[in-house]
């Protein structure tokens, strides 16, 4: 199982696919565990896909805290290093996407062309939704809660006709699950500071901003502000919520056409 100590942290990383070398940066959560991961899907048949569990969570190690957004851009530069990667294509999905605007910011050079799909700003260009305060509800109560921002058109009478759906969401997405505490507080901590309002002129790199239009986490005035602010950024908005990419056809396809040097959207 690979794993190196970058910027001080013990991360396990894994390489996937042929293609264009692309950095995959996972949300809330992320664990490589958890499967299939967005390498085995359409980026990993497009591109060489390197993805990895953040400091704190999965199979890397957790650092003494504090620690903050840039910790985690700097963990993703030094990774680049330790795996001979000058530069790449960049995916970075909801927390991820705050890593990979950060990335993008600090180290411009790293990053040949950018996807930032159901994220945010933070501060002033509008915040996504504050997950640290599920964390300490009733479990049953966490999971209406998430389903409801994963897509503001699940209401109840639709959870009541998907238990499936609802089960699936229950065993994938509650805070803390199958991680270690510490680490997942950390991340959300530092999630809740994140805010690159100020900086988003400074990303010079051609970028995709992506999300749905239904999305309660990352609502799509989120996802405008970020496109608007971000320099010749293109925007594109999905038929779907938080996982816009699973539940409407054409994300894919418009976010592989884009990072192969495509206009998309």
């Amino acid at each position: 199982m690979p794993s190196c100590v970058a910027n001080g942290v013990s991360l396990y990383y894994e390489l996937a696919g042929t293609g264009e070398r692309l950095l995959s940066i996972s949300g809330t959560g992320g664990d490589l565990r958890q499967k299939p991961g967005l390498s085995e899907g359409p980026l990993g048949q497009a591109f060489e896909v390197l993805a990895y569990d953040q400091r704190g969570l999965g199979r890397s190690s957790v650092p003494p805290w504090p620690y903050a957004m840039a910790d985690f851009a700097a963990d993703a530069a030094a990774l680049l290093d330790a795996v001979g990667w000058d530069d790449c294509l960049v995916i970075g999905v909801s927390f991820g996407g705050m890593v990979a605007l950060e990335l993008a910011i600090r180290h411009p050079e790293r990053v040949r062309r950018l996807v930032l799909a159901c994220t945010s700003a933070g501060g002033a260009g509008g915040a996504s939704f504050p997950l640290h305060e599920l964390v300490d509800l009733d479990p049953e109560e966490r999971v209406t809660r998430q389903i409801g921002l994963l897509d503001t058109r699940w209401d109840e009478a639709w959870r009541r006709d998907h238990p499936e759906m609802v089960a699936l969401i229950a065993e994938r997405m509650p805070p803390g699950a199958e991680q270690p505490a510490e680490g997942l507080t950390n991340q959300l901590a530092a999630r809740a500071r994140h805010d690159t309002t100020d900086r988003l002129g400074e990303i010079v790199c051609p970028t995709l901003v992506c999300g749905g239009r239904f999305d309660g986490i990352a609502p799509p005035a989120n996802s405008e502000h970020l496109a608007g602010k971000i320099p010749d950024a293109r925007l594109a908005l999905f038929d779907g919520g938080h996982a816009f990419f699973l539940q409407d056809g054409a994300a894919w396809p418009a976010i592989v056409e884009f990072l192969d040097g495509g206009a998309a959207a």
